[in-house]
């Protein structure tokens, strides 16, 4: 059965197209459990950026290095899959930073649909910087983290488990723990703190992943900003079955799919044909979301629509339907974090709507969460219009990247009033 794709939208526009000769190519270099696929050197990241208006001369821009890496994780049935994800460390460092460490980030990628759009095959097959830890390595000066979910990279037979909640979270904890033992072993040196994000599909994907490690205390988190998620799965499914029409319907149509997967279901009792006939093929990682969309209708229900409509008026009627209860399942947003959260979120929000960050904040504090707040990413930019969900993902980023580093700048302060203490 092969691969599926992750469920909201996100696109970092920092495009980086140039020609080979222009690239400082990683020569051969060796490293232990990995291998380096992007070698990008300060000034050349910091030109780039600068054409592009990303940033201006004055500001400090680091080069930008990423390792593709290996690793085992779990999947939703329990079996052992092969999965990878890419490392990206910050090149040029100041001897402050150097001495102290470098800050982790867990980057939870938001849907794609693509094998070709997972984050280690982006970087092993075009040698180039990509997306969002270009904001968190090289303007940031973070390490980040991105697994590639069971479904890509080196677990592109598997389909991918789409917002689910326990699959989600193995691939992130076990690449977490793997990335540390890398960094040990080829003496890259970091400190105690591991933030945790990642946007759409991602931003669930980090709630998950911090509910877990809460729950397991192997790890310790120094804080999470989830962007944009779906963090009330059963809300927005009543929201998307409700809705006449569609405006992605290849989103929906994954979670129909990989629900159906994981749950042992005919895909036919939710999903119409002639669509459940065709969507193994649309959505086994050889296409984009533009070339699968056009294959699916935009109506959401009925004999004409997309998800049969058995199954929709039984999800309404019955609160044992079984997708109703799986939705309540791999919910993350009623429970009670002791990390403090920041929920990142674009107001116009127009697929996430703005109103299910608003739930989790309220369920979280119901709950006695210890420091959980909504940060509106045009109220944080000064904006004075609302952000739709796909033009959202690079802002949001810009300013989870300023949460962070002030986290990390408060930490430096402490570590350097210690040393001096101590000398």
């Amino acid at each position: 059965m092969k691969r599926q794709t992750r469920a909201m939208a996100l696109s970092i526009p920092l495009l980086l197209v140039m020609g080979c000769g222009e690239l400082d190519q990683p020569k051969n270099e060796e490293v232990k459990g990995g291998k380096v696929v992007v070698n990008f050197s300060a000034p050349l990241m910091k030109k780039t950026l600068m054409s592009k208006g990303v940033v201006d001369e004055n500001r400090t821009v680091f080069g930008y290095k990423a390792f593709k890496i290996p690793y085992i994780t779990t999947d939703e049935s329990g079996d052992e899959v092969e999965a990878s994800g890419l490392f990206v460390i910050p090149i040029g460092l100041p001897p402050k930073l150097n001495q102290i460490g470098l800050s982790m980030v867990s980057d939870d990628h938001g849907t794609i649909f693509s094998n070709n759009d997972a984050p280690s095959v982006i970087g092993e097959n075009n040698g180039t910087p990509d997306g969002s830890a270009i904001i968190l390595t090289s303007i940031g000066g973070f390490a980040t983290l991105q697994a590639d979910y069971i479904g890509f990279g080196d677990s592109n037979d598997h389909y991918h488990p789409f917002v689910q909640k326990e699959s989600l979270a193995n691939a992130t904890i076990d690449f977490i723990k793997t990335v540390k033992i890398f960094a040990s072993d080829n003496g890259i040196k970091l400190n105690n703190q591991l933030f945790i994000t990642g946007y759409s599909e991602g931003g669930y994907a980090a709630m998950a992943t911090l509910q877990k490690i809460e729950e397991e205390r192997e790890l310790n988190v120094t804080m999470a900003t989830p962007m944009a998620g779906p963090y009330d799965l059963n809300i927005t499914a009543f929201g998307v079955l409700s809705a006449p029409t569609l405006s992605v319907p290849s989103f929906m149509a994954y979670v129909g799919y990989a629900y159906a997967t994981t749950y042992n279901k005919e895909l036919s009792s939710i999903i119409n044909e002639p669509y459940a006939s065709k969507l193994p093929t649309l959505l086994d990682g050889s296409l984009a979301r533009p070339d699968i969309d056009k294959e699916l209708t935009q109506t959401t229900t009925g004999t004409e629509g997309l998800f049969n409509p058995l199954l929709v008026q039984d999800f309404f009627k019955n609160s044992n339907n079984w997708f109703r209860e799986a939705m309540v399942e791999n919910s993350v947003h009623a429970w009670s974090p002791q990390t403090p959260i920041r929920l990142v979120h674009c107001q116009g929000d127009d697929v996430i709507p703005f109103e299910i960050s608003q739930l989790t904040e309220g369920t979280m504090k119901a709950m006695n969460a210890k420091d959980v707040s909504i940060v509106p990413v045009e109220v944080a930019l000064g904006l004075d219009t609302n952000v739709t969900h796909s033009e959202c993902g690079v802002m949001a980023y810009k300013v989870t990247t300023e949460i962070f580093s002030k986290a990390r700048e408060a930490m430096i302060k402490q570590a350097l009033i210690e040393q001096m203490s101590r000398e």
